[in-house]
């Protein structure tokens, strides 16, 4: 240690005073000097005084968010799992460019968001910028820093952000804010996003959110109790709980239900076997007065005693033609031997609407507890591999909340995969097709860590390796189940147990495979002759095929599950919705891409080097047929 660390001047001390008196007069460890003079009493006109969450490096955040994309998506077969079958997507690379690069394939496509970002605790390492000058070319320079072997280099990527940082908390909010923001674009108007966090950060989560989604589409901070025994080793207080704060994209989402359970089902009964079924009641006098609801004050009677009944104090919820008709029905229910002095109001369970209302408080024996989400990846990759992951109970809850069958699910901070492998097994438990993409920056692993030490080099290798290793458990568990099907005698035209997608493309972010145009000053002539006659054929050198193909589909809003049929020549994406021409441009070619009549056609302008005739006669051949073409 440092031994300047531990000198306190004068100085230092008369801070740390200060501070213990007038905390409020502090932001980030250092003195806000209108606040204080606020404070002790003197008439301050604050600048921008408005409710506004602010910070140092905001408005930089703000532009870092804009500057485009320069990247692109790279396919790799060879991590894959059942590449041209699979619908679900595994992305490799830094989650705020991979978010960019999504914006147009994806805009408004995807149902639920959820994310379990760094939680700030004071020993995390995450991308930021702690220099507010950094340009985009350092910037990519920096998250592109590899090794001798290939892996990002950690101290190129990450910044720790220790709590003794004058920007702790702005450092943390620079690198969500845009995230957010990009994430936000991505989902459906009645989409939604959870984000795990705890007691560091949710104040200021919750305020950036709001900036973000909008106060009006706060759902709930939703309690989940993460471990049931305290840690006797704690300073102050254990913590039992992590936050999960839930928002809406917009008003289009107006009700939210949970599937019923045996638990919530165990309330219903049939004291009376009433044919109608299980039942539960209610009470039917309300908190209204009779003062307040005269109208709701009225004469009962009790059919057993025949009694004349009515509330000293309150009125009843129901007016006096709705009683008449629950009488007529059978719903009122004074008791096995009319023992109730007021009756209750009959509510059957096959009257209900589907689900329940949700609760905020999520118990861990109904969600699971974060030891259970690590022996959930001990028993897939080994044990100590990754630690305090969330159960994947966790995430189903949310996905059974809020998702459909058919429905896009993503997750930037993919982190062990627990996402993943919560999709898979809940559409092997409903029969859905929800299709999951997921993000991870390739961490490189400590070295010290077990995870390293069983091969494992970074955290997007564990990810994939554990996406992999849950699809071959759940492959085996739904042949399990149809060789017990198929040993049962069946009388009924059962249909087989459907297999779900456990397969996944893998992508990494990679370079462009078409030159980008450099920033130069207007007077500097001679580098934009230099560029432009460099830009004749903007494909660069390592360009290949199937990566020029995948990010043709994403900067035309492609999806990457689009239909790929590779014919003589060129690319046919989803039917005739869109033809690439990046093998060769013969008449030959052009004659059968012209006689398919697609919609639009986009072909290398390199492919007619030498032949600018072919060039100008499939120009017009092209406009002639209706056809949108285009050549890059």
């Amino acid at each position: 240690m440092d031994m300047k660390e531990n000198i306190q001047t004068p100085h230092v001390e008369r801070i740390k005073i200060l501070q213990s008196l007038m905390p409020e007069v502090f932001d980030e460890g250092k003195i806000d000097w209108d606040k204080l003079k606020a404070t002790l009493g003197e008439d301050i006109n604050f600048s921008n005084e408005r409710y506004v969450l602010n910070w140092a490096g905001k408005s930089d955040a703000f532009r870092v968010m804009q500057r485009p994309a320069s990247a692109t998506l790279v396919p790799c077969r060879e991590e894959s799992v059942n590449f041209d079958n699979t619908h679900n997507i595994f992305i490799e690379g830094e989650n705020m460019e991979v978010l960019k690069v999504l914006q147009r394939s994806y805009f408004a496509k995807v149902k639920m968001i959820y994310i379990d970002p760094p939680y700030n605790t004071g020993n995390d390492s995450f991308i930021y910028s702690d220099k507010f000058s950094e340009s985009k070319e350092e910037y990519m320079r920096r998250i592109g820093d590899k090794d001798k072997d290939g892996y990002m280099i950690r101290d190129a990527m990450f910044r720790k952000n220790s709590k003794e940082n004058g920007h702790y908390h702005s450092n943390w909010l620079n690198m969500m804010m845009p995230r957010l923001y990009l994430a936000k674009s991505l989902l459906r108007e009645d989409g939604v996003i959870f984000v795990s966090i705890d007691d560091n950060e949710v104040h200021n989560l919750r305020l950036l959110m709001n900036e973000i989604f909008g106060e009006e589409n706060f759902v709930a901070d939703i309690i989940w109790e993460k471990r049931y025994t305290r840690n006797n080793d704690a300073k102050l207080i254990a913590s039992l709980y992590d936050h999960n704060l839930l928002y809406r994209k917009s008003e289009s989402l107006n009700i939210l239900r949970e599937q019923r359970s045996e638990k919530t089902n165990s309330i219903y009964s049939n004291p009376d076997n009433d044919p109608r079924g299980l039942w539960t009641s209610v009470l039917y006098t309300s908190q209204r007065t009779k003062e307040q609801r005269p109208n709701l004050s009225y004469e009962i009677i009790n059919p057993f005693n025949q009694k004349k009944i009515i509330h000293p104090i309150n009125a009843w919820k129901y007016s006096y033609e709705q009683y008449l008709s629950h009488l007529k029905e059978n719903r009122l229910w004074w008791g096995t031997k009319g023992e109730n002095t007021y009756p209750r109001l009959k509510r059957f369970l096959s009257e209900l609407e589907d689900g329940v209302v949700p609760v905020n408080l999520w118990n861990y024996k109904e969600t699971g507890t974060s030891d259970e989400g690590t022996k959930e990846v001990d028993a897939l990759l080994g044990k100590g591999v990754f630690d305090y992951p969330k159960p994947k109970s966790l995430i189903m809850r949310m996905l059974k909340m809020c998702t459909r069958k058919d429905d896009i699910v993503l997750d930037f901070f993919a982190g062990s995969g627990t996402t993943a492998h919560a999709v898979m097994q809940l559409n092997k438990e409903d029969g859905g097709n929800r299709k999951y993409i997921c993000i991870q920056l390739p961490e490189k692993c400590d070295e010290k860590s077990v995870a390293y030490k069983v091969g494992y080099k970074t955290i997007a290798e564990i990810t994939k390796e554990r996406i992999r290793q849950a699809g071959t458990k759940i492959c085996a568990e739904v042949e399990a189940e149809r060789y017990k099907q198929k040993e049962q005698l069946q009388f009924d035209d059962s249909r087989t147990i459907p297999m779900p997608d456990l397969g996944f493309k893998v992508f990494k972010l990679g370079d462009s495979n078409f030159k980008q145009w450099a920033e130069i000053k207007a007077s500097e002539k001679r580098k934009w002759k230099e560029m432009t006659i460099e830009f004749l054929d903007p494909v660069v050198e390592t360009a290949t095929t199937s990566n020029m193909l995948y990010e043709l589909l994403l900067k035309y809003g492609k999806s990457l599950n689009s239909i790929v049929d590779h014919k003589c020549g060129y690319f046919a994406i989803n039917g005739k919705e869109l033809y690439l021409m990046l093998e060769n441009a013969t008449q030959q070619v052009i004659d059968a891409v012209l006689a398919e009549k697609p919609n639009k056609v986009i072909a290398l302008d390199r492919l007619f080097k030498g032949n600018d005739q072919l060039k100008t006669n499939t120009v017009l051949q092209m406009r002639d047929a209706g056809i949108e073409f285009k050549t890059i």
